[in-house]
């Protein structure tokens, strides 16, 4: 690895006694939760995926998804770096690593856990007391919608991340947790693999009572299979929006949205 003269020694000095914390983040699923901490003022640099948030447009880019520039982030004399593994590759991973940089990793596996990061992200920067706040109030959000959205015998839903080739998503992985909130089941809850290649015969014999996808162009070939309840009961529905794949604070509201259009098609919970 080739790095511009002096990074490394600047980097090493960066952490000076009363600065700001100076924080780069990794994932913009980190980068919204230090927006929701109301401390985006910590953040000198993060990692482009998608359309960035407003506050955040004038900030340093270090790269974009699978895709950092070290020495752009070495240049930033980060002291914390906020990490979702799946953002950069395990090579980098290991360089970051054997630079010391201090890491803050999340990868939740459901929302109680996501909820416990968020926390532990505001005590790890300083603002331990806001971040205790907000996730109280999001603990409460979810005991609502679980309460709200509870069902005797979970709707069984198939998630379609893609139709070519067929991806779904696996029972680790936190939307499978959105789903139950709603008082549904992923069919493919037993696969461990975060996004597992699944074909048409295998969601035939697990016969999902809705199929959700992220568009109408994916949830169109379905048609072809009327023997699916899914089908049958016109149940092929599209996400109402992509906040359930960004895991931070939002996504309790995604979560919301998911619930309420499940229940607008299928029978009320009991």
């Amino acid at each position: 690895m080739r790095l511009l003269p002096g990074l490394l020694a600047l980097f090493a000095c960066s952490a000076l006694a009363g600065e700001p914390l100076r924080v780069v983040s990794l994932a913009p699923s980190m980068s919204e939760i230090m927006l929701e901490l109301q401390a985006d003022d910590l953040l000198v640099g993060v990692l482009d995926g998608g359309e960035r948030p407003a506050a955040l447009r004038e900030l340093p880019s270090v790269g974009r998804l699978g895709q950092l520039n070290l020495e752009r982030l070495l240049s930033l004399r980060p002291d914390l770096l906020l990490l979702w593994p799946g953002s950069v590759p395990p090579a980098q991973r290991d360089q970051l690593k054997r630079l010391g940089i201090a890491t803050f990793s999340a990868e939740p596996h459901d929302i109680d856990q996501l909820i416990e990061q968020i926390e532990a992200i505001a005590e790890r920067i300083g603002r331990a007391e806001q971040g205790h706040r907000y996730a109280e109030a999001l603990r409460e959000r979810l005991r609502q919608l679980r309460q709200q959205y509870r069902r005797d015998e979970p709707l069984q839903v198939f998630y379609q991340v893609w139709d070519r080739p067929l991806y779904t998503l696996g029972g680790q992985q936190v939307v499978s947790d959105a789903l139950a909130v709603c008082g549904a089941r992923n069919v493919f809850a037993d696969l461990t693999q975060p996004a597992p290649q699944v074909n048409v015969e295998s969601v035939l014999l697990r016969n999902p009572q809705v199929i959700l996808a992220g568009d109408e162009a994916q949830l169109a070939s379905w048609k072809a299979w009327p023997q699916l309840r899914a089908v049958a009961d016109d149940r092929l529905l599209v996400v109402p929006d992509k906040g359930l794949e960004r895991p931070s604070g939002q996504m309790i509201e995604a979560t919301a949205r998911l619930c309420a259009l499940l229940a607008a098609k299928a029978p009320t919970p009991r």
